[in-house]
């Protein structure tokens, strides 16, 4: 005798990391899988694309990939056109898909707009913000005035990720992440925050050794700690702007490191001459540990920008969270 059809209806949570839709599906025993309204089918598809995978997509929104994987074969069908080329390693959009894609995220920012059209003064901002910014910029500024920040919101939690590893917001569930240097053609939606301030420093002991160096013609006299990056190993050379332009040469050094504590330990242990963000150096100048010099011929000052998932419609919790983080970065960083 063949099973009968039963069909259930039920409460499912599609999982943004950020937040959640609530779903009602309903759910019939002899296939297994929800029916999904229309705009979760588009959010389920989108992410899909954005993480070339059904199972990272999966694994994102909290849902099973076999929910994934029949949610975009529903979508196909009404439709009519095939929106996803599947191979063993990745998942990319059809021609027909990457236009689909670009429609979808129109309609649900639009949805999520309508939604939340009242409730954007009647309630205060809730839920989790997951975040990512450098390693030095969170320890030092970031996490010391988060109390202000969570006082403001008490419905809001964060998950503050710090370090100087590159991220994938969207594989990553990461809401935000703060850049600094110049950026990538990455198609994330950018918000400028303003300029860091480089400076050169040096320890009393060094500069009572090798003096006081009052330009960069002078520094072929002068030692340096050499700073190399973690992810490609290059020396970056001395730089400094002349007249708007960029000029660069290398600094004799017998220490070469790849982090800025190192960088800060060496410096003032009186090992050389180094350039570092003012923030990053504050204390040790206000003590007298560190002296700076040419101050008229700094490193170009480097972008800070808030990147966001170009899929991600902004909450008002974000929108928050961006505006406070802007707020205290130029107060505490970009002003220096």
């Amino acid at each position: 005798m063949g099973a009968a059809s039963v069909r259930t209806t039920y409460r499912m949570e599609i999982v943004d990391k950020s937040g959640y839709s609530d779903i009602t599906c309903q759910k019939n025993g002899t296939i297994g899988q929800p029916n999904l309204d229309r705009i979760d089918l588009f959010r389920v598809f989108t992410r899909v694309v954005e993480c070339s995978s059904f199972t990272r997509a999966a694994d994102t929104l909290g849902i099973p990939r076999s929910s994934v994987s029949a949610a975009v074969q529903e979508l196909e069908g009404r439709v009519g056109a095939r929106l996803l080329h599947r191979t063993t390693r990745r998942v990319s959009p059809t021609q027909d898909g990457r236009a689909f894609y670009d429609r979808c995220l129109r309609v649900i920012s639009d949805v999520e707009d309508t939604e939340n059209l009242f409730r954007q003064t009647a309630a205060q901002p809730s839920g989790k913000i997951r975040v990512d910014v450098p390693g030095r910029i969170g320890r030092l500024i970031i996490a010391p005035a988060l109390p202000e920040f969570l006082d403001l919101y008490p419905q809001i939690d964060i998950d503050l990720g710090v370090t100087d590893r590159a991220v994938n917001l969207v594989e990553d569930g990461v809401d935000c992440v703060l850049r600094v240097g110049p950026l990538d053609d990455s198609g994330l939606i950018a918000r400028p925050l303003g300029k860091l301030a480089l400076i050169n420093v040096a320890s009393p002991a060094y500069l009572k050794r090798h003096g006081i160096p009052d330009s960069p013609d002078r520094l072929g006299a002068h030692w340096g700690v050499n700073y190399a990056s973690p992810s490609s190993g290059r020396v970056e050379e001395w730089e400094w702007m002349d007249g708007g332009i960029l000029r660069t040469r290398p600094l004799r050094a017998r220490v070469t490191v790849n982090s800025a504590e190192a960088c800060i330990a060496c410096c003032l242990a009186g090992l050389g001459l180094i350039q570092i963000p003012a923030y990053d150096v504050r204390a040790h100048l206000e003590a007298g540990e560190l002296v700076e010099v040419m101050s008229d011929h700094r490193a170009e000052a480097l972008p800070m920008t808030l990147l966001y998932p170009h899929r991600q419609h902004l909450s008002r919790r974000l929108q928050v969270f961006a505006d406070w983080l802007e707020a205290l970065l130029r107060r505490d960083v970009i002003a220096e």
